[in-house]
């Protein structure tokens, strides 16, 4: 990261000798570039905060609490779906061991799931017995 810095500070020491020699061969100032140059300079060498990378313990528990709220809703929603459309009931039965297990998976387990390639297609539906 150091060496990034150090690469930073030579291509804008760079620009600003250009820029003053341009200057010298025009006999003309140019304030804009300067200032533009000299700001996208400390903007690209300003160090993040700290702060806003890490999440304390109550912006994760209102996270966590926005995340249920919106869980609740797409239980509520499903569950007025269920009770309106017998299709619908059906649907999510007959698909349940599809998508359950990707709902009720963990972290971990949800990257091991792969989508079918050509070759597995005929495994897609379950076991095949021989």
């Amino acid at each position: 990261m150091a060496e990034e810095g150090k690469a930073d500070e030579q291509l804008f020491q760079l620009l600003s000798s250009l820029l003053h020699q341009v200057e010298a061969l025009t006999n003309q100032e140019e304030v804009e570039l300067r200032s533009k140059i000299e700001a996208l300079g400390l903007e690209v060498t300003k160090v993040p905060s700290k702060s806003a990378q890490h999440l304390d313990e109550l912006e994760i528990a209102k996270e966590l609490d926005k995340l249920s709220t919106k869980l609740d809703d797409v239980d509520e929603m499903i569950s007025s779906a269920l009770a309106e459309d017998p299709k619908v009931q059906s649907l999510l039965s007959g698909t349940a061991d599809v998508w359950m297990p990707v709902i009720t998976a963990t972290a971990e387990e949800r990257l091991n799931f792969s989508a079918p390639t050509g070759d597995d297609c005929s495994e897609v539906g379950g076991k095949t017995s021989n």
